[in-house]
């Protein structure tokens, strides 16, 4: 081979070609050795052995080969496999039946409409990989005499999801008219694209078509379940997390973002299965490489067990007869954008340029036909293959393990997509092709059937209908299914933990600080205390929350194996089996993918928790918006603390570290309830009113509150202002002067600013001022959508509380955040006088909050300016003078 040769293969391949032997003899004489080590004292000695002369030469310098790949073939050997349980030939058939109506639902559906799209391809490459899963290993949870007993959790992959609500179809959980209204859900009876648990609530347990959170939140969740069993919280022994995702998927960033942290923790309650299809959506996921070979070395390096699952039992007479090693060689020089041309084609094709590479290997095949060549399966479509990759995942202990499926993208489509570059948007076929599928897949379908694609589903006393009830009944019953019923928790009343904010009189405290005192005294409340799950991206000092470290410990499966630099504080670093606080390091991914999993627990464990996520609330909506949007399909319920809140609060840190738009993004969020309290008492209420929400009630939101760590006196609660809170808005002073000629309105710490601007409008201008505390732009702009929509629909039913508040008297209204302007000019449509919105638009910088204020204009002197010009532009000239505003300053959002 030349050096052109070797540039072809993979790295992890090119250790494995022959080389030079410098003495044939001694080399035997090692390897007699080691098989005599292995046959009288078994494998386990000889690994021990190996792994000493490993040392050993590491520490004489002897370069070692690359180990994190090994030979493009089964890694369970064909001795090791497990007897298959079940009936193969009923097996085939139930699963061609799936095929079929999976591939029907696609294809009815484009024929009503080429909008509605819809895959075929990936489910017919993964459709064996379900189905053994279905039939053998995927537990449901199932009522016992001491309570529910939890099942299994499974992560499907998206573009799959035809082929699971074929299957559901076939267990008459669905019917027709519902697989016939695939991807048409307005009308009440159809199916959701891809797994979504908002729009189908007792059947899908997790979204995953976001493309990389499955897999993300797949291993958070497993580290959860660990985390639940440590705390005594809840039993998860023997249940398993089930990850089915693509290999194309796996460059995604939040795909392999926590393979370190599954190792690292030993969730041998983890299996992912990748479906190895080598193909994208628009052709190879490695063309001049070898994804399956990289995976293995990315996935092994980060202490994985993997389980190579690449070629069926055709396979095994020919590696058999195989002593020259001359098949490993053949497929470690096919890239995988040949493999994929191989997929395309037919047996005689195969022969030709495949098994045509080497004269032996010609040989090694004469005896088989062009169509027995063609029958030559992949791994990931052999049932018995695909048992023994399952059977050994779910038994190994210490390590999460990956299963790389080899598969054909869109097998048995035949002509019509199998290995194709359009496989995965092909959503039409012909009747040839249809009739040319069902050949393939002996189905018992009449041509007019074929044509027009009708559901196919045998009589319940059928063989298969009977073998494939018997099944699900032997593993607990029907998957995927959710549940939503779990025990209210008791919420004490808001005086208990925050009568310090409700009755400040002026003492002066950040709201972070506010919530973490409220907090830690929350944690000792008997009943929901223990329901509490502090989660934190490595800020817990930051947020002046290291005394809950000492108070409630940090959560680690190992404990602390050693004395912390800080063990002679009062606040030291503490690690615990049993400790409550994730403290998950440097990753807004994988704290949002622990959040995730804590506030989906009442549906997926049965138990309801209150999780807190506190982060820097730039990292929050703008990092991992995404999961946020998954967190919102998913129904979580819980707490995202935005501290260090808004764009000039945090002064000094400057433009990546300051937030001025996650507000807005909030507002677009479904079932995220988003609010910006200045004050403790605002903060409690907020507080108070989300857990009795979410622990008693069970409503399916969550919230987003922004904190401060800015200090400054806070009021006493003033009374009769909890509705005005909750609803988002409410009067916070009155002007002095009598009747107010100006109205100004402020979330977060930016009222204090509108409050100044108050006085000065009053003293300088004896211009009266009612200033409004707005706690939720985003409350105030649903509820009066709501009142709109009823108007429009000739329902009117009162006005909304922006209106209510703001009633029409003529008096101009001046409105600021810590935001961009967008985020006030959520109200605009209701607000019938003048109205200004200010905001913190444009790059930030660093600086003093003071001149970051005045440099966003939104400190006091610019609220009053604001406040003037819609009064009188003299008025505003000559305010701009008086407090030394450039009027000739390029505005901040240019600058």
């Amino acid at each position: 081979m030349d050096r052109d040769d070797l540039a072809r293969l993979s790295a992890s391949a090119a250790w494995r070609l022959p080389i030079a032997d410098a003495d044939p003899q001694e080399t035997r004489e090692w390897l007699d050795a080691l098989d005599a080590l292995i046959a009288s004292e078994g494998a386990e000695r000889a690994t021990f052995v190996l792994k000493k002369l490993m040392q050993h030469a590491r520490t004489r310098r002897v370069p070692l080969p690359q180990v994190l790949a090994t030979p493009y073939c089964n890694t369970i050997a064909l001795a090791d496999q497990p007897p298959y349980p079940g009936n193969l030939e009923i097996e085939a058939r139930i699963s061609a039946l799936v095929r079929w109506n999976a591939l029907a639902m696609v294809v009815r559906a484009n024929r009503e409409s080429a909008e509605l799209g819809g895959h075929i391809a990936s489910y017919a490459s993964a459709a064996d990989l379900f189905e053994v899963g279905f039939n053998h290993f995927f537990r449901a949870s199932v009522q016992t005499a001491q309570g529910p007993a939890r099942g299994d959790l499974v992560y499907f992959q998206p573009h799959s999801a035809p082929g699971v609500y074929a299957r559901a179809f076939l267990e008459g959980r669905l019917n027709e008219q519902q697989l016939a209204n695939y991807r048409r859900e307005t009308g009440g009876n159809g199916l959701s694209s891809y797994p979504h648990p908002w729009l189908m609530p007792e059947f899908w347990q997790f979204p995953t078509g976001s493309m990389g959170l499955g897999p993300l939140f797949a291993i958070y969740q497993a580290r959860f379940m660990r985390y639940l069993a440590n705390r005594g919280i809840a039993d998860t022994a023997g249940r398993k997390v089930w990850a089915f995702v693509g290999d194309g998927e796996m460059d995604e960033p939040e795909s392999l973002a926590g393979l370190s942290l599954a190792a690292r923790e030993g969730l041998d309650n983890l299996v992912f299965v990748v479906n190895c299809n080598l193909q994208r959506l628009d052709g190879p996921v490695r063309g001049n490489g070898s994804i399956i070979q990289e995976l293995e070395g990315l996935f092994a390096g980060a202490g994985w067990n993997v389980i190579k699952l690449l070629w069926g039992s055709d396979w095994d007479p020919l590696f058999a007869r195989d002593t020259q090693g001359l098949l490993l060689r053949a497929f470690h020089e096919t890239v995988d954008g040949e493999f994929q041309t191989l997929s395309a084609t037919d047996g005689r094709f195969n022969r030709e340029h495949f098994f045509a590479k080497y004269p032996q290997l010609q040989q090694l095949v004469a005896h088989l036909s062009d169509d027995d060549i063609d029958r030559l399966r992949r791994g990931g479509h052999d049932p018995i293959k695909i048992f023994a990759a399952y059977w050994h995942a779910a038994q190994h202990r210490g390590q999460p393990t990956v299963i790389l499926a080899k598969t054909k993208k869109g097998y048995g489509m035949g002509s019509a997509g199998q290995g194709r570059m359009t496989t995965h948007q092909q959503k039409k076929l012909d009747t040839q092709q249809l009739l040319e599928f069902r050949d393939r897949f002996a189905l018992p379908l009449a041509d007019a059937q074929v044509e027009h694609c009708e559901f196919v589903r045998p009589p319940a006393d059928s063989p298969e209908m009977k073998y494939l009830q018997a099944r699900r009944a032997k593993l607990g019953g029907h998957l995927p299914a959710r549940a939503s019923e779990c025990a209210p928790v008791a919420v004490p009343p808001v005086e208990s933990f925050a009568r310090f904010a409700l009755e400040a009189n002026g003492r002066e405290m950040s709201t972070t600080m506010a919530f973490v005192r409220m907090i830690s005294t929350l944690l000792k409340d008997p009943a929901l205390g223990p329901r509490i799950v502090p989660i934190i991206a490595d800020e817990a000092r930051t947020f002046g929350m290291a005394d809950l470290f000492r108070q409630i410990g940090i959560y680690s499966p190992v404990g602390q194996l050693y004395e912390p630099e800080d063990h002679e504080q009062v606040s030291y670093y503490k690690e615990s089996t049993r400790g409550q606080i994730l403290e998950e390091g440097i990753t807004e991914a994988g704290a949002i993918a622990s959040w995730v999993a804590a506030a989906t627990s009442y549906s997926a464990h049965g138990v309801a928790l209150l999780p807190l996520y506190i982060y820097y609330s730039i990292f929050g909506f703008q990092r991992v918006g995404d999961a946020i949007w998954a967190a919102a399909d998913s129904r979580a319920r819980g707490f995202l603390l935005g501290a260090t809140a808004g764009r000039t609060t945090l002064a000094g840190e400057g433009l990546q570290h300051q937030d001025g738009t996650s507000h807005l993004v909030a507002s677009t969020v479904p079932g995220c309830r988003a609010y910006d309290p200045c004050f403790a008492h605002e903060l409690a209420v907020i507080l108070e009113d989300g857990m009795r929400r979410m622990l008693v009630a069970q409503q399916d939101v969550f919230y987003y509150v922004t904190v401060m760590n800015e200090p400054y006196p806070q009021p006493s609660a003033p009374a009769d202002v909890r509705d005005g809170i909750l609803r988002g808005m409410y009067c916070v002073r009155p002007s002095t002067l009598g009747a107010a000629r100006v109205r100004l309105a402020a979330a977060g710490t930016i009222l204090r600013e509108a409050l100044a601007a108050a006085e000065l409008l009053e003293r300088d201008f004896d211009i009266g001022a009612d200033v409004y505390s707005v706690t939720s732009f985003t409350e105030l702009r649903r509820e009066a959508m709501a009142f709109e929509r009823q108007r429009r629909l000739g329902r009117p039913q009162g006005v909304c509380w922006i209106e209510q508040q703001l009633t029409p008297t003529g008096a101009p209204i001046v409105a600021a955040s810590d935001y961009v302007a967008a985020v006030a000019d959520l109200i605009r449509p209701w607000v019938r006088d003048r109205y200004i919105a200010l905001g913190t638009d444009g790059f930030g910088r660093s600086d003093t909050r003071e001149r970051l204020r005045r440099f966003f204009e939104v400190d006091r002197h610019a609220i009053a300016v604001a406040a003037l010009s819609a009064l009188d532009a003299a008025l505003a000239r000559r305010a701009t003078q008086l407090y030394g505003i450039d009027a000739d300053a390029a505005p901040p959002w240019t600058r």
